[in-house]
């Protein structure tokens, strides 16, 4: 039988990987390429095991070798960014399950911070007094909301946008836009969530809309270079060495008295290399939290005179 003509077929891939590795891969799998994750029983040694599913559609072999690639090229940046040995990957080809549908049922209606509840568009989920809801579909974007970096970015967000109410918020590297969703929420007048991912500025977009947002929240595919100046927050919760690349950027970006909220950072040397760097050109350290690995760090500056 030709490729074409069988029924529909699902690549599984079986990863062995680090235990600090297990969020942020699982998260991009999901996010970015719309897979089903599950933690296997299985381990080696001290290394996790996950069992991953994603529909193959009308995929020919070389688009097939093409998408192996590209999850064995983005599995080797995470170990690097970590530091620790490379993932293991084995491939296989399995016949039509119900897997797209299955693993949704582990993205439930979840609190990411306390009065803040996170729920994808295929639940229903009655909100309590007094609790704010975001409601989003991850599409092909990364970002659930799981991961721990959002949670603590979001509980630094919170605490400065309801302590400076109309405020301008911009959101670097916005992914699906929680964290641009979750300022205006809590009272921002103005966001702008940018990315360099046509799929995250898609998906951003359409969360946004979902959520009756779209009058305070504009997500575009702007650079950060072309970004023009005046914001009293910024918020960047990417990888150590690209937050080094865009110090220059926040620093022109942000008005004086402004706030500044990184992570997207591992808890010790990647942290304190971050706090070193940017008290060295005039950011003064106002909070620092940390999640098991992750840690977020909470900035302000007082820029001399423009």
């Amino acid at each position: 039988m030709k490729e074409s003509e069988s029924g529909p077929c699902w690549l599984k891939a079986t990863i062995l990987l680090e235990p600090i590795l297990e969020e942020a891969v699982s998260d991009y799998l999901i996010g970015v390429l719309g897979a089903g994750v599950e933690q296997a029983v299985d381990s080696v040694g001290s290394r996790l095991c996950l069992n991953v599913f994603m529909e193959e559609k009308n995929l020919d072999k070389g688009q097939r070798q093409e998408l192996q690639d590209k999850v064995d090229t983005q599995l080797l940046e995470f170990a690097a960014i970590f530091q620790v040995s490379a993932p293991q990957i084995s491939w296989e080809r399995i016949e039509d399950q119900d897997w797209s549908s299955n693993w949704k049922v582990h993205f439930r209606p979840f609190s990411i911070i306390p009065g803040l509840v996170i729920v994808p568009t295929w639940e229903e989920y009655q909100s309590k007094e007094g609790e704010q809801v975001i409601v989003m579909d991850p599409g092909m974007a990364f970002g659930t909301g799981h991961h721990g970096t959002t949670a603590l970015s979001l509980a630094f967000v919170q605490k400065i946008v309801s302590q400076e109410k109309g405020c301008h918020v911009l959101d670097v590297g916005t992914g699906t836009g929680i964290l641009g969703m979750g300022a205006a929420l809590f009272g921002a007048s103005q966001v702008l969530g940018i990315d360099n991912d046509p799929e995250a500025v898609r998906a951003a977009t359409e969360n946004v809309a979902l959520n009756k947002l779209d009058s305070v929240m504009e997500v575009a595919l702007t650079p950060l270079d072309q970004v023009k100046v005046g914001y009293d927050l910024i918020i960047a919760n990417i990888i150590h060495d690209v937050l080094l690349t865009m110090a220059d950027d926040f620093t022109r970006l942000l008005k004086s008295g402004g706030n500044l909220v990184l992570s997207g950072l591992l808890h010790g040397e990647q942290e304190e290399n971050i706090i070193r760097t940017f008290e060295e050109i005039g950011f003064v350290l106002q909070g620092r939290e940390q999640q098991e690995e992750w840690a977020a760090l909470w900035f302000t500056v007082i820029w001399e005179k423009r």
